[in-house]
Parts: C-alpha cells; sequence; structure tokens
C-alpha cells in the first residue's frame, strides 16, 4: 500500500494558496482515477483507490501546515507502513513555477510541512517537489506563499497538476522517470516535427557555347583532307 500525501492549509480561504499545491495535487489524482469520496480521519481527509498495481491512501493533513506530521504519523501506523511508502506532495520555492522534481529522502530545507514530517516518521520518505519560484527576498516568503496564485500563473499550474495526475500510477509503481516524462509531456509537450521542405536545387549555370579550334591547316591540306 502506498500513502500518498498532499500539503496545505484546511479552509476555504487557503484553497487558492501558494502553500496549498500539495492539496490541489492529490485532488487531481483522485478525481482523475476514480478514489472513493473523501473522508474524516487521522486528523486529515482520505480518499482510497487504487494506482497502478498499488492500493494506495491520499491523505490531506488537517493540522495545519506547520503540524503536517501529526496526521502523517498516525495514518502510516494504522496501516503499519514504512516511511518509504510515504511520497508528499509539497510546494517548492527553490524550484521555478512549473518545475518538478522526485526526491528520495533527505532534508527538509526550512520547509515547515517537511520539519513535522521528519519529527514524526523520519526523513526516509519520498517528495514530489511542485515549484512556485521564490518571491526574492526572506521576508516576503510568508505572504508569498499564503496568498493565492496570480492569474499569469494558471495555465502552467494547471499543465503540472494534470502532469502530476498522468503520472501518479507510475510513481505508486516505483518509476519515478517515467512519472517525470509523463509530467514533462504536460509541461514542456514535444514540438511538432513537420518535414521542412527540401531547399531546391541550386540552378545550372547556362552552358556556354563551344568555341571552335582555331584551323591552322594550308589551304592545300584542307582540300586534300576533303577528298580522304
Amino acid at each position: 500500500m502506498k500513502l500518498f500525501v498532499g500539503l496545505g492549509n484546511p479552509g476555504g480561504k487557503y484553497a487558492g494558496h501558494r502553500h496549498n499545491i500539495g492539496f490541489m495535487a492529490v485532488d487531481h489524482i483522485a478525481a482523475d482515477h476514480g478514489f472513493g469520496p473523501w473522508k474524516s480521519k487521522f486528523q486529515g481527509q482520505i480518499a482510497e483507490g487504487r494506482l497502478g498495481g498499488e492500493k494506495t491512501l491520499l491523505l490531506k493533513p488537517e493540522t495545519f501546515m506547520n503540524r503536517s506530521g501529526q496526521s502523517v504519523g498516525e495514518a502510516m501506523r494504522f496501516y503499519k507502513l514504512d516511511s518509504t511508502d510515504v511520497t508528499v506532495f509539497h510546494d517548492e520555492l527553490d524550484l521555478a513555477p512549473g518545475k518538478v522534481r522526485v526526491k528520495a529522502g533527505g532534508g527538509h530545507a526550512g520547509h515547515n510541512g517537511l520539519r513535522s514530517i521528519h519529527d514524526h516518521i523520519g526523513a526516509a520518505y519520498d517528495r514530489v517537489r511542485l515549484g512556485i519560484g521564490h518571491p526574492g527576498r526572506k521576508e516576503l516568503v510568508s505572504g508569498y506563499v499564503l496568498h493565492d496564485f496570480a492569474k499569469a500563473d494558471e495555465a502552467w499550474l494547471d499543465d503540472v497538476l494534470r502532469g502530476v495526475s498522468d503520472g501518479a500510477a507510475l510513481l505508486a509503481d516505483g518509476d519515478s522517470g517515467k512519472f517525470m516524462n509523463a509530467v514533462a509531456l504536460r509541461t514542456t509537450p514535444p514540438r511538432s516535427s513537420k518535414t521542412r521542405p527540401a531547399k531546391p536545387a541550386p540552378e545550372a549555370a547556362p552552358a556556354q557555347p563551344e568555341t571552335a579550334a582555331e584551323d591552322t591547316r594550308s589551304p592545300m591540306q584542307k582540300l586534300m583532307d576533303r577528298f580522304r
């Protein structure tokens, strides 16, 4: 069994925030892959279904971001899962908007939701880092993540969420490479490979008339050659 966790803050006023892109990701997965209805459990909202060959539980902690680990730890213990069965979808300031990366284990890089999960289940879980960009200065970060995505972000955000959902079954089966390919097909689709018309061959230069070789024979020689 796999546990896919989307990070965010509960409540309508937070729903469109950059910090809630993790919630948005698992919502798309649930809708696209026929998961059951969301139910309240483990201090969060859960939905059950299958991704590829794996039974999968989607979880949106409702403990608020800074205490996400409480909900994740409770669900993991109930199902007797290992931390390596857990994948967390979260916003990433250090990636440009629209960029997605998969990471196994590692530090929390100051992300409060990850910090809390570290405290409850350790660091050996997978993450899907969903780039939202950085506002430029540290003091602007809080207001930036706790603010709705801009209108201009809608196109790339939709592509990212669709791509993550497209590749979710591959991710559950442990193939992060193919998952990333599925995301890339949405976020950076291949250019159309239209065949360019062949360049016309350069026109041949017009043939120049051959210049007759100068006849140096004597009149007698010319007469004799006529009757040979």
